[in-house]
């Protein structure tokens, strides 16, 4: 009687085993099945931030490094300073040249001034010739008149002969004086003409040392913005990476020498299989598991879908029409934004931290 009912118990308690296996297996995938028609989920996931690199706008010698890796700045903090003696010489050299165009504009002036005077002083001469040609004229009439009456004088011999040829020296004394006179307004005219034109001349001269003026001015305005790029700022405030550059070293301009994460809100970048995005729609609420943090969960949402999926964005792209196509299935980068920023969790969250990601779908 014992031998038979020892397989017995041994039967049941093998069937009870395997029932709860069964119960169990068959709870736990109904339970995985209704999880997965209301989420969907990823590891393929990071945290990302925005990250500036800080770039020399000119090249140089680098003279001093005020940061340290890691550590935290300001906008506007002085991080590099590179030697500036050469770029201080070409804002000397451009504000000399502002100085020689002022010269040259005062110059201009000085001239313009005496070629004003010049024509006043000329228009003034020329009133003065008139003056004596109006009174040469008069001069010209009374000798005229005295000469024709002596003329007819000396026909009766009632003058001497003497007398008329006075007569007749007068009269050729005062045409020939007026004669003079007008010759002498037709120089002074001539002249007034040439001065005028010189006055004219040199009022454009000042126009032209105003422009080279406005121009030096920019040249000295360009030489002290290319000096000042000699000091390099932070851009933002945030953590600076690794510093990989040191006094002495030679920078060119447009290297980028090291990073500095900015101190704002960080995100999350999933890469969500195509298959998974069915049902994913923006605003649809998300919960972030960080590896860094175990145990402990962050809100999110979604806040935007990438325009094209990761392969497509790659260095060297997939060709589907080289005639060796395999489908894969592609990856699509989505947003996800914390819905609590101001977290103490979220501001410890630093770029390229891995994170799980389970979205809610409607």
């Amino acid at each position: 009687m014992q031998e038979t009912t020892a397989p017995k118990k041994r039967s049941k308690g093998f069937v009870i085993v395997l029932a709860a296996l069964v119960i169990g297996g068959g709870a736990f995938g109904i339970t995985k099945y209704i999880h997965g028609q209301h989420h969907e989920e990823t590891d393929n996931a990071q945290i990302d931030a925005n990250v500036s690199p800080v770039i020399p706008r000119v090249s140089g010698y680098v003279k001093e490094v005020r940061v340290k890796d890691n550590q935290f700045v300001k906008k506007g903090d002085t991080l590099i300073i590179l030697d500036d003696r050469d770029l201080a010489i070409k804002v000397q050299s451009a504000e000399a040249a502002l100085l020689a165009a002022e010269a040259n504009k005062t110059a201009a002036a000085a001239a313009t001034q005496a070629a004003e005077t010049g024509i006043g002083q000329a228009q003034a001469q020329i009133g003065t010739i008139d003056a004596q040609i109006e009174a040469a004229k008069v001069n010209v009439w009374r000798a005229n008149q005295d000469y024709e009456r002596y003329a007819n004088l000396i026909k009766d011999h009632s003058i001497t002969q003497q007398q008329y040829e006075q007569a007749l020296a007068a009269k050729q004394s005062a045409e020939r004086q007026l004669d003079v006179l007008q010759r002498q307004k037709t120089a002074a005219t001539r002249q007034t003409t040439v001065v005028s034109s010189q006055s004219t001349a040199t009022s454009k001269q000042i126009s032209l040392a105003d422009a080279a003026i406005k121009q030096r001015q920019t040249d000295v305005a360009d030489a002290e913005l290319v000096k000042s790029y000699a000091v390099l700022i932070a851009p933002e405030d945030g953590y600076l990476s690794k510093i990989y550059v040191q006094p002495g070293q030679y920078v060119n301009a447009g290297q980028s020498l090291f990073s500095v994460v900015l101190n704002n809100t960080p995100w999350v970048v999933a890469n969500f299989k195509e298959t998974q995005l069915t049902k994913m729609k923006l605003g649809q609420k998300v919960t972030i598991k960080i590896d860094a943090y175990p145990g402990k969960e962050l809100e999110a949402k979604i806040t935007s879908f990438a325009p094209t999926t990761g392969a497509k964005m790659a260095l060297l792209p997939p060709d589907n029409a080289s005639g060796n196509f395999v489908k894969v299935v592609q990856r699509l980068p989505v947003k996800i934004e914390f819905t609590n920023p101001s977290d103490e969790l979220v501001k410890n969250l630093r770029p390229g931290m891995n994170v799980e990601v389970d979205v809610h779908l409607d």
